[in-house]
Order: C-alpha cells, then sequence, then structure tokens
C-alpha cells in the first residue's frame, strides 16, 4: 500500500480514450478504490484491493491498460511481482501476446540459468530493489510494454527500461493504473500513459 504524497509541480492529466469501455472502467476503478487512515494517523494508505474483488474490473482492465497504447504493437508485456505480474498478464491476453515477469530479489536457479538484473533507485519505501529477468524472456526485436497498477517514484518503471535495454528489445513505453510521478520530465522519459491520475482519487 501507498502512502499520499503532496504532488509536486505539474503533473499531465490520463491520456483521454474515447473508448466507452475504457471510460466505463476508469469510472469502476474510481468506485472502489478508497484511501484507509483515521484522522489521528500521519496519513493515509491507498487501498486497490478493491479493484481485485470487481469482476468487471478484472475482465476489463487488460483491455483498458493495452488502449492507452493503442497506436503502438507491442510484441510482449513485461510487469513486475507482483500486482505488474497480474495485470501484466490480463494486458498480454488481451493484446495476445506473452508476457515477461521481473522478479524481485532474483535467484538463478543454476549457472546456466542467465539473468538480465539490475537495482532499482530508492522506490516509494526509500527500499533499493535488485529487479531480474531471464534473458530468454525478451529478444533483441522485442518491442516491450511495461504494465502496473502504480507508479509513484518511477524506480521500478526506470530499472525494468534497463533491462529491456540490456536486451536489445525496445521499451515502448508505460501502462499504469495510477500516475502519481512528480516527475513529467520522467514521464516523458519513461513514455507513462494512465487510465488515472492520483488527483483522481
Amino acid at each position: 500500500m501507498r502512502a499520499r504524497h503532496p504532488l509536486r509541480g505539474q503533473c499531465a492529466r490520463s491520456v483521454p480514450c474515447k473508448d466507452a469501455q475504457v471510460d466505463d472502467i476508469r469510472s469502476r476503478l474510481r468506485s472502489t478504490f478508497q484511501w484507509i487512515g483515521d484522522r489521528t494517523d500521519a496519513g493515509f494508505r491507498a487501498d486497490v484491493t478493491g479493484w481485485w474483488r470487481d469482476a468487471t474490473i478484472l475482465g476489463e482492465i487488460g483491455a483498458g491498460l493495452a488502449a492507452l497504447f493503442g497506436d503502438a504493437d507491442p510484441t510482449v508485456v513485461m510487469g513486475t511481482q507482483s500486482r505488474g505480474s497480474i495485470l501484466g498478464v490480463l494486458t498480454a491476453l488481451h493484446l495476445g501476446v506473452g508476457f515477461a515477469e521481473v522478479r524481485k530479489e532474483p535467484s538463478p536457479s543454476a549457472d546456466s540459468d542467465a539473468w538480465w538484473t539490475t537495482a532499482t533507485a530508492p522506490d516509494y519505501r526509500d527500499r533499493h530493489l535488485d529487479l531480474g529477468l531471464r534473458r530468454s524472456r525478451l529478444r533483441s526485436g522485442d518491442r516491450v510494454l511495461f504494465v502496473d497498477d502504480w507508479i509513484d517514484t518511477g524506480a521500478q518503471a526506470s530499472a525494468c527500461r534497463r533491462l529491456v535495454d540490456l536486451s536489445g528489445a525496445s521499451w515502448l513505453g508505460g501502462a499504469v493504473v495510477v500516475d502519481g510521478l512528480g516527475e513529467p520530465a520522467l514521464r516523458r522519459r519513461l513514455t507513462i500513459r494512465s487510465l488515472l491520475h492520483i488527483r483522481d482519487l
């Protein structure tokens, strides 16, 4: 769960989409989300578990995330465990492509188990994480769409882009449910598009 934080600078709105289905999923996402906290608490925590309880959201969210990059032609979807994996698989199913899972703190099973690895900058919990991807999961000609539920500091998305660069594949951008980035330059550099902006919640 992520703590709510003051927004820094000007943040772009979520990418508009004329698709009525995407408008509907945005409405459902807002209605099933909540901030949790009491008056005596220092801050509020984001609770997205209502999204997973709604069968309609589960059936449509992959299509909604894919629609953010309707102008692209990904050959594979990438996401980090665990929520990025859940949403990434749903998006990949909609697109009819495969999914490449990025593991946190990866542990190769054998010397022949080759991985691309990198470390993140501090994330929303001020952690440095090691992220890894089996080398066989990406090819140099792949066009990669990154998917996640929430982007805050951009640390994990930036690390995933480095993994894509290491593999020789092409980074298309990141499709996320909630954009909480405070740095417009990072949003542009990673090509982040979202169903919702943190100000919508």
